[in-house]
């Protein structure tokens, strides 16, 4: 995914939209870079961790006959990630049920 930074500055300023202590227009720009920046890099450490960890545990442990991949590795967090928004989805979806289902029993009694 590509983000131009200035022509999302430039689209807020148009749409009359701002950043909450950031000038608009250039000021704008230069925070989203630092922002992007700073996302950019921690998930760049966070992939280059899970990439090496494989191999630093293999060395530490000894045990040969278990190989994990970095991919592999990589699709259990994306897939524990995705189950924990799923479960996440449905928690609030049932809460909501219940609040809905609350007040209809007030206005019926």
């Amino acid at each position: 995914m590509i983000f131009q930074q200035q022509s999302i500055a430039e689209n807020l300023q148009r749409q009359n939209g701002f950043i909450p202590g950031i000038r608009p227009g250039r000021p704008t720009h230069r925070y989203l870079a630092s922002v992007l920046t700073r996302i950019t890099v921690a998930g760049a450490l966070f992939l280059g961790i899970v990439a090496v960890l494989p191999f630093f545990v293999r060395a530490v442990t000894g045990i040969q006959s278990l190989t994990i991949s970095s991919t592999a590795v990589l699709i259990v967090v994306g897939v524990a990630l995705d189950t924990m928004r799923q479960l996440e989805a449905q928690l609030v979806m049932r809460n909501y049920r219940g609040f809905i289902g609350s007040q209809s029993r007030r206005q019926v009694s």
